[in-house]
């Protein structure tokens, strides 16, 4: 797991700046702290193409021999490569019995050869993460490309005029370049506010994009040509048995684990003490021949706090488990989770992910998660309210507005972030529109209309064509199951997941030079769920409305059992009761202050009625004023420090 960074360029005129490259490797060195590499090139083999490529190195396998950038046998192909690629040994194989001769152990020499054989095809090959950009000097040619799901990040910025491409793993990265833009995007503050996050392919900067999931990008003659190689086909398989499948599942994630052992480095794994990290850990267990180091974080918050579930699973399987418990006083790693996650972000459990990373690069290298097992799964509560909602649909009008009467409407606001008042608020709320409109009220942050009560004239003016939801919306359209509630985890796989979960993650954990590997991640696996009906994720049965039904059939019996029965909880936050306490006196002076105001984008007066309402506890927007604080702090972060970045948190 690494940084890359690189400049290409085809103009005889803008040769690539070894001092920015330099300073490039300088800002991505905690994802690679294990060394650095470099590599230019001018005008290649007689043609206007000029590269250089930067590798910072995190070494997880091949410590010795596996330095980048790697190049091929003459030295034609040269790559730098983040990720990790789990079948590379079988495709070493396939490749020396072709006639290549492999000089390294590594993963990434694979991939060299395999573009010899196959070309921009051979990302089609790679089983795992990865992110990585290939020179190819006699085709004069750059080709970018990232996994299919977007475990690991790239960013670009594409200078037609001047004929150059620069790419890295991080954004702070290309603002190495002083000649980089620093254009805030108004569109891209529309779409964080929506989703708390910036979608792909946009980025905060207008300068500056992501390279999305599954695809590649080829840069050639200053022109650049984006190809989509892969996505999950969603077509449910009503013949499969129940017990067909849970066979099925129980071979292929056994393999998954089994294939995110390889390593050179110590291997822990994340425990949250819910069913997708609980069965990593039993597989994980069972795979290994010493017990599997385990790694939790938990609340003072009780309806927050999942230690205990944890601790029944390390108990059970004999696992070497450490604990850390967070306190509002975690709201001191904020400036350092500003500068490393580069644009605005405001999932908020961000700080516990980021806090359980560096409490478990202390002790390993690479940690097993369970991330993705709620998209494969549909194991997310909301999931649940859009098939109850679903139930409804079919009724007349008439009936339906009846169902979802103002009455609802007219409950109290809930100042709790979980209570059952604000969630019968929300589902009420969505009840009379499409299935589509329903589950954007169900996930976004602020809604069109708190928006528009939020932004300033001008800001609005501005935004007149900004239209956040169609990320959502592209998505559903490129599904083709009918079902909804499928339809929606596949919306899921394709936006919450890459752009807010894998994001969180992979931020988190390479701040601290820890590598992150989800089983339920790998490509084969989602594959298998795209074929699985509904049914077997989510149903109705004795014990209610249940997702993760399959997940529960294949491993429910060896888990224990107040693990399985128990809820599905999050990995929440409690910032509502934070904002309550001392730290809401600082964001309002942050949020109210002259030069937040100065920017233009916000109503002031809104904002103090939102802070107000919070505070006196007469409604809950905790959400919301985290996501205007995390704008806030990216601006002071990375814009009004100059043209210079700084090399850490301020």
């Amino acid at each position: 797991m690494c940084g890359i960074c690189g400049i290409a360029s085809v103009s005889r005129n803008r040769l690539p700046d070894p001092n920015v490259l330099k300073r490039m490797c300088s800002l991505l060195a905690h994802r690679g702290p294990d060394g650095e590499g470099t590599y230019f090139t001018a005008n290649a083999e007689g043609s206007a193409l000029s590269c250089a490529l930067g590798h910072r190195r995190l070494s997880v396998i091949d410590l010795q021999t596996g330095a980048q950038p790697m190049a091929n046998e003459d030295g034609s192909v040269r790559i730098v490569f983040n990720g990790e690629i789990y079948n590379y040994r079988e495709l070493a194989r396939q490749l020396e019995s072709g006639g290549h001769r492999l000089r390294t152990r590594s993963d990434t020499e694979v991939i060299l050869h395999l573009y010899e054989d196959k070309g921009e095809a051979c990302v089609e090959y790679l089983r795992g993460m990865f992110a990585f950009a290939l020179l190819d000097e006699r085709k004069g040619c750059v080709l970018l490309a990232r996994d299919r799901l977007g475990k690991k990040p790239l960013f670009y910025r594409l200078d037609e005029a001047g004929g150059t491409l620069a790419f890295a793993s991080e954004l702070k990265a290309l603002l190495a370049d002083p000649g980089m833009p620093r254009r805030v995007d108004p569109e891209a503050i529309d779409a964080f506010l929506t989703y708390q996050y910036v979608p792909h392919p946009q980025c905060i900067l207008k300068d500056a994009r992501k390279l999305p999931p599954a695809h590649t990008l080829l840069w050639q003659d200053g022109r650049a040509t984006l190809r989509r190689y892969w996505r999950p086909v969603f077509e449910p398989d009503n013949a499969m048995s129940e017990q067909d499948a849970v066979v099925e599942l129980k071979s292929l994630l056994e393999e998954c684990v089994r294939l995110r052992l390889i390593s050179d480095v110590p291997l822990g794994a994340f425990l949250s003490g819910g069913l997708d990290s609980s069965i990593t850990v039993a597989l994980m267990s069972a795979l290994s021949n010493k017990p599997v180091e385990t790694f939790s974080i938990g609340f003072r918050e009780k309806k927050y706090n999942e230690l205990e579930y944890a601790g029944m699973v390390a108990r059970k399987f004999g696992t070497k488990h450490t604990e850390f418990m967070v306190s509002p006083d975690a709201m001191s790693v904020l400036p350092r989770l500003v500068w490393h996650y580069d644009e605005p972000f405001a999932d908020s459990s961000a700080i516990p992910t980021f806090l359980l990373s560096e409490l478990t690069r202390r002790s390993v290298t690479v940690a097993l998660t369970g991330d993705a097992g709620d998209e494969c799964f549909a194991g997310y509560p909301r999931y649940k309210a859009l098939w109850l909602a679903s139930q409804t649909d079919a009724l007349p009008k008439v009936l339906r507005r009846a169902l979802y009467s103002k009455l609802w409407q007219e409950l109290p606001a809930s100042s709790e972030p979980k209570t059952l008042r604000r969630r019968l608020k929300r589902f009420a709320a969505g009840g009379m529109l499409t299935p589509r409109e329903r589950y954007m009220s169900f996930i976004e942050i602020f809604s069109p209309r708190a928006r528009h009560s939020v932004y300033s004239p001008e800001m609005t003016d501005t935004l007149q064509n900004s239209a956040p939801e169609n990320f959502l919306a592209r998505a559903y359209a490129e599904c083709s199951d009918p079902d909804f509630l499928n339809a929606t985890t596949f919306a899921d796989l394709m936006t919450y997941l890459p752009c807010d979960l894998l994001t969180k993650v992979d931020i988190a954990s390479m701040a601290h030079g820890l590598e992150c590997r989800s089983p339920f991640l790998d490509h084969k696996l989602v594959e298998f769920c795209a074929r699985l009906p509904i049914r077997f994720k989510l149903s109705l049965g004795l014990d209610g409305l249940r997702g993760k039904r399959i997940l529960l059939k294949a491993y429910g019996d060896i888990l224990p059992e107040p693990v399985v029965k128990r809820p599905k909880m999050g990995f929440g936050v409690p910032i509502a009761e934070w904002l309550r306490g001392g730290f809401g006196a600082i964001t309002r002076e942050m949020l109210l202050s002259d030069r937040a105001t100065a920017r233009g984008y916000f109503r002031r007066e809104t904002i103090e009625r939102l802070m107000t309402e919070h505070v006196q506890g007469r409604a809950d927007h905790g959400y919301k004023l985290w996501a205007l604080l995390m704008l806030e702090m990216w601006h002071r972060t990375f814009l009004d420090c100059g043209a210079a970045i700084p090399d850490t948190p301020v």
